[in-house]
């Protein structure tokens, strides 16, 4: 029998994988070709590597890319709370085992929301493992916060309770998310509906919302961090990509701006879009991403 067309060999194709990290199931998503350079894509919430799944094939002809769920979101397995740290040292350890048992140990990093407080803890303990950053909507700075996120600020750091989580519970409702994805969009109706719809399903499942409260309580510790991923960033310089959606419910335009001021050599790229910018800023992402990478990083060896 002749066949006209393998899957397998299309530059295009993502492949959906699980791997185990100390017993729990991570899932992953995979593209490209295993020789090209490596890109690792850390997500942010309530999302999961889902959100880069059209960006992963745009750049799969181009780097070897890998994007996995952290415990608790997606596909990747959900311990008990009880039993589980949902951390955000847990989380970055645990990714850092699923990239050194999946082979990527030197690579460019994409971080956006949670995947910020994720990447700088792992680039802390394994700088020489990052070839050049990509930074999207993510906080490394106090004037970074919009004001959404005053009640955990006031008051659920300040003093965790039944009645302070129950004061913040609107953060993980389908109103909310469906507003994460879309404030800040000028239109709206790029933004595919399967977004909130699966990560409104997610966080039905049995303790999802749990979790999500103990990583809402548990972001006050990257806070008190945020200075040391300054000086990282200001020591060693890395070629640095800034995608910066203008509208994000969660962080300002001042808190992109004040990573130039410590990467005066980034290059910053001011969105009209929000939270997830991937959704409807996707061709300009990636043409800038592989033309930055080229120019920056492949262009610097040559010279």
């Amino acid at each position: 029998m002749r066949i006209e067309y393998d899957p397998s060999v299309s530059s295009k194709t993502v492949s959906f994988k699980t791997i185990e990290i100390d017993g729990l199931n991570i899932a992953y998503r995979e593209a490209g070709d295993p020789k090209s350079p490596k890109l690792v894509l850390l997500h942010g919430f309530p999302s999961s590597s889902h959100q880069y799944r059209n960006l992963m094939r745009e750049l799969s002809g181009s780097f070897h890319v890998v994007s996995p769920d952290y415990p608790g979101f997606g596909n990747s397995d959900m311990p008990d709370p009880k039993s589980f740290a949902y951390t955000f040292d847990n989380t970055a350890a645990i990714v850092t085992k699923f990239l050194e048992k999946t082979g990527f140990t030197r690579f460019g990093l994409y971080v956006q929301d949670y995947g910020g407080p994720v990447g700088f803890r792992i680039l802390d303990k394994h700088p020489d493992w990052l070839e050049w950053l990509i930074i999207q909507n993510t906080n490394a700075y106090e004037i970074g916060f919009t004001e959404v996120w005053s009640g955990l600020r006031n008051s659920y750091w300040k003093g965790r309770s039944p009645e302070a989580e129950k004061a913040i519970a609107g953060f993980l409702e389908p109103p909310t998310v469906h507003a994460v994805y879309t404030t800040g969009h000028p239109k709206p109706e790029l933004i595919s509906p399967d977004n909130w719809n699966m990560d409104n399903h997610f966080l039905e499942r049995p303790n999802a919302k749990q979790v999500q409260l103990d990583f809402f309580y548990d972001y006050r510790t990257n806070v008190e961090l945020y200075p040391k991923w300054q000086a990282f960033l200001k020591d060693h310089q890395p070629k640095t990509i800034i995608f910066w959606g203008q509208g994000d419910i969660f962080f300002t335009p001042a808190g992109g701006e004040a990573f130039l001021e410590i990467l005066p050599k980034a290059e910053m790229h001011r969105l009209n879009s929000g939270h997830f910018a991937v959704e409807d800023c996707l061709n300009y992402i990636a043409k800038h991403m592989q033309d930055f990478y080229q120019t920056n990083v492949v262009g610097s060896l040559k010279r």
